[in-house]
């Protein structure tokens, strides 16, 4: 069962009063023989798309259909503006689609405290974040005979940033190690990334990384949702649908930076699976 506790929207919170969410996470196991697990997505989700969604729910399936974990919750764990990333929406409008697109789901939170940050957050730290909110200040979950146990913690990502993680000089050895070895992560394929060759370099860890395949595929990127606005084509039914309304009530991606409609027609041509 879940918390009761209500928590207040992600983005109407600071630093200051910043309160965990936990009211979709559940506090208590139905399956004793499981590892409790939470998933954490962490990205700059501008805007959210139908794909994050969707890799949270491949990861649960695969979570119930292939290994010993029980998903308690998971996570969207938005960068902060200090991330300056071109097409970052503030971080406000960032927590706020994000909340829209996670409004039906039972089990998914949206944390602002890696958002309201006035620095960049390591992805290492981010990790570190949801370990002591979960498993020290909340004291972990209860078995169905009533003892605690910790939750596992995993990293949820697309192939493309694991494709980064084996890039040499991208990510530190020591942040590697923190991330896939301390915590491990879910791995969904991405069209355009070859995960084989990406995992190559990444054998230290491998125990640690589960690569979930996508039956249907869905090649879908903030990257490209922002093209098609600017080129005020259609995104109804790639994102949610109060995302898209929020979007054109606030005027967003209207304007990125680029010289004309043709170079957004090129971009988008040439983009593949980038990161969102």
């Amino acid at each position: 069962m879940a918390s009761n506790l209500q928590t207040p929207p992600a983005a109407a919170q600071s630093l200051h009063t910043y309160t965990f969410p936990r009211d979709r996470l559940r506090l208590r196991q139905t399956n004793g023989d499981k590892i409790p697990l939470v998933l954490i997505a962490c990205g700059s989700f501008s805007p959210i798309t139908y794909l994050h969604l969707r890799m949270f729910e491949l990861g649960a399936d695969f979570a119930k259909f292939n290994t010993d974990f029980e998903v308690m919750g998971g996570y969207f764990s938005p960068v902060s503006d200090a991330y300056k990333k071109a097409g970052l929406a503030s971080a406000e409008h960032r927590l706020t689609m994000c909340e829209l697109g996670a409004a039906d789901s039972s089990w998914l939170m949206v944390d602002p405290w890696e958002a309201r940050q006035a620095e960049y957050v390591p992805t290492a730290q981010v990790l570190d974040h949801f370990e002591h909110e979960i498993n020290e200040v909340l004291g972990g979950v209860e078995k169905p005979d009533g003892t605690r146990v910790k939750c596992r913690i995993l990293l949820l990502a697309g192939a493309d940033l694991i494709q980064t993680m084996s890039t040499p000089g991208v990510w530190s050895d020591k942040d590697l190690d923190h991330i896939l070895g301390r915590y491990g992560a879910f791995v969904v394929e991405r069209t355009g990334t070859d995960i084989d060759e990406a995992l190559q370099n990444l054998q230290p860890w491998k125990e640690n990384i589960y690569v979930i395949a996508q039956l249907i595929q869905n090649d879908i990127s903030s990257t490209k949702i922002r093209l098609f606005l600017r080129r005020e084509m259609s995104v109804q039914y790639l994102i949610p649908a109060p995302v898209i309304e929020y979007i054109e009530r606030h005027g967003l991606y209207e304007e990125e930076n680029v010289d004309s409609k043709s170079k957004a027609k090129e971009t988008l041509e040439a983009s593949g699976s980038s990161k969102s």
